[in-house]
């Protein structure tokens, strides 16, 4: 049966195919019309939610800790994101590309980019957290500004060369009706197709989680062995934007590695009952991948717990306070630290404790 235009309007953080195979009708507008809503739901939290987040990081704070600098850096991503979210519901309820080959290549471009940065940036936080446990004053060293802002700048040049595969691969060309246009990967063999799947679960998920899983699994060994006990809310922060993260993704790399597998089998892309099936979940998945990026800010809500009531407005300035190891780092080296404007520090632990003692009065 023939695929309605709409069904490939679906958009993908570096959508992988080289062409779609017939679906049920029905089908197909189910997924358009879940397309349109989770679209929309990104769009009207995490707009102003990210938004929130930069002001309040960039306004409500005379100094950063490495964790604000980071959070900050994924807002941005999400930002980034969700700007180019009004194209794609276009491109959606119209059931047509009207945006010409560069917008084609652009836009899925910034959805990549965001995808690269954001997984980068969250191993990032979670190698900051073990050096802290594992080694305080080499971290404390490190948490300077100059090198702070030459791991963001990396992270994003990386996440820029990672993406470069959308513009190589993306190309709006006649859809399966002939008549409506669609913006869609064309792979000249199977093998291109296979090794940009592979290339994409590999980078953008596989790799980095796996410094992830090490990070975290290396420091719950330690702070059991030691008994320490670790700032809570900075702590629940971060390991709720891991999770939230791999929930959203793990599953759309999944189909990656399936679709891989197939390609390197010889299979047709979207051949037979479970290439249909692929091609069907894909077009959910990732439009569910796209509303990762309006989740954080909800996140942050939660980590917050009383804070939301009782600080308001600062409520993010105040959960992204540093750590006292933070703090004591700024203090002894001029390394980079972090205060909340009109909050008073708290006395500078030792050595042992500047590992576990959070500096939030409110915690």
């Amino acid at each position: 049966m023939r695929v309605s235009a709409l069904t490939l309007q679906v958009p993908a953080m570096a959508m992988n195919t080289t062409s779609p195979l017939a679906s049920s009708s029905g089908a197909s507008s189910y997924i358009s019309l879940l397309s349109i809503i989770l679209l929309s739901t990104a769009l009207v939290v995490g707009l102003p939610g990210n938004s929130f987040v930069v002001w309040s990081i960039l306004k409500r704070m005379q100094k950063r800790s490495v964790t604000a600098l980071l959070v900050l850096n994924l807002a941005l991503a999400d930002l980034a994101v969700l700007l180019t979210a009004p194209f794609f519901l276009h491109y959606v309820a119209r059931g047509t590309w009207c945006f010409g080959q560069a917008g084609c290549g652009l836009f899925y471009y910034i959805c990549g980019v965001s995808m690269y940065a954001s997984v980068l940036l969250i191993t990032a936080m979670s190698l900051d957290r073990s050096l802290a446990v594992a080694r305080p004053f080499l971290s404390q060293k490190l948490r300077t500004k100059a090198i702070v802002l030459r791991v963001l700048v990396g992270i994003w040049v990386v996440s820029f060369l990672l993406a470069t595969p959308v513009f190589v691969y993306r190309k709006v060309s006649l859809g399966p009706d002939n008549r409506s246009l669609v913006c869609f990967p064309l792979y000249p063999s199977k093998s291109h197709r296979a090794f940009h799947l592979l290339f994409e679960a590999l980078t953008g998920f596989l790799l980095p989680f796996l410094a992830v899983v090490a990070s975290y699994s290396d420091i719950g060994r330690r702070l059991q062995a030691r008994r320490f006990r670790r700032s809570r809310r900075t702590g629940r922060l971060v390991v709720l934007i891991i999770l939230a993260f791999a929930a959203f993704w793990l599953p759309y790399h999944v189909v990656n590695m399936a679709e891989a597998a197939r390609a390197l089998a010889g299979q047709p892309a979207w051949a037979g009952p479970t290439g249909q099936r692929l091609f069907l979940a894909r077009n959910v998945l990732i439009t569910l991948a796209f509303l990762s990026s309006s989740v954080n800010p909800v996140l942050y809500a939660c980590a917050g717990g009383s804070l939301l009531r009782r600080a308001g407005v600062g409520f993010v300035a105040k959960l992204l306070e540093a750590t006292a190891s933070e703090v004591s780092s700024s203090r002894r080296g001029g390394t980079l630290g972090h205060t909340v404007r009109d909050t008073p520090a708290s006395p500078e632990p030792g050595p042992a404790e500047s590992l576990t003692v959070s500096t939030n009065p409110l915690e």
